[in-house]
C-alpha cells in the first residue's frame, strides 16, 4: 500500500533554512518504494487568504477559487503532512498561515455540517509533522506558531498525539542550517521514524 505524503514548503524564500530541514525529512522518506511524496512550495501555490465570509458553513465548500480547488482534496489523500516555516516576527509565514486559514472549510464541515473530513477507516492513521527555523536564539521563539499549527491539524483530522515537531532556532541567514550539528540527522531520523510509523497504521 503506497504511502501518500504531502508535504507544504511555507517561506516566500526558497531552499532557505525551513526548505533545507523540509528536504532533509523528505530525502530520508523517499528512500522507501512505497512511498509518493508531493512537494508544494506554498509561495507558487496561488493560495489567498480567508475572506471570513462563513459561506463554508453553508455551502461546505470555499467561495473562492484559486490553489485550495487542487490542495483541498489532496489534504485529504494524504497520510503524512508535512508543513515547513520560517519564523518571522515570533509567528507562522504569511504563507502558511493562509493555508491554515483557508483549512475553515474543514472547520466549518467538520463542527458546524458535523460531516466527516475522512472517512471512519481513516481516522487515527494519518500523521502531522511541523517543521520550523528561526533566527533568534530565544527558547520561546516558536511558541506563537504552534497553536495555529495545530488547529490546521485538527481540523483536518489529525490529532495533538499525532503530530511531529522539528524546530531549529539560531539559524538566520540562509544556508546557516547546514552548519548546525543535529539539524540533518534529527530531520532524517524523524523521516525514517514516521514512514515506520505510517505502514504499521495502515497496515491495521
Amino acid at each position: 500500500m503506497p504511502i501518500k505524503i504531502l508535504a507544504f514548503a511555507g517561506s516566500p524564500r526558497r531552499y532557505g533554512n525551513s526548505e533545507t530541514l523540509l528536504d532533509w525529512v523528505l530525502s530520508s522518506m523517499i528512500a522507501d518504494p512505497d512511498v509518493i511524496i508531493e512537494k508544494v512550495p506554498l509561495d507558487e501555490a496561488d493560495i489567498n487568504p480567508c475572506r471570513g465570509c462563513n459561506a463554508c458553513e453553508k455551502l461546505n465548500k470555499c467561495v473562492q477559487h484559486d490553489g485550495m480547488d487542487i490542495y483541498h482534496d489532496k489534504i485529504i489523500a494524504a497520510d503524512i503532512i508535512l508543513l515547513s516555516s520560517p519564523i518571522y516576527c515570533m509567528g507562522i509565514a504569511s504563507q502558511p498561515k493562509a493555508l491554515i486559514d483557508r483549512a475553515q472549510v474543514f472547520r466549518s464541515r467538520k463542527y458546524v455540517l458535523k460531516l466527516p473530513i475522512v472517512p471512519l477507516e481513516r481516522k487515527g492513521k494519518r500523521l502531522g509533522v511541523f517543521l520550523a527555523t528561526a533566527g533568534q536564539n530565544w527558547s520561546h521563539v516558536f511558541d506563537a506558531a504552534v497553536p495555529s499549527v495545530k488547529c490546521f491539524f485538527h481540523v483536518i483530522d489529525i490529532k495533538d498525539a499525532d503530530i511531529s515537531y522539528l524546530m531549529i532556532n539560531n539559524v538566520d541567514e540562509k544556508g546557516a542550517i547546514e552548519h548546525h550539528p543535529t539539524a540533518k540527522a534529527d530531520a532524517e531520523k524523524l523521516g525514517k521514524s514516521l514512514i515506520a510509523d505510517s505502514k504499521k497504521r495502515l497496515s491495521q
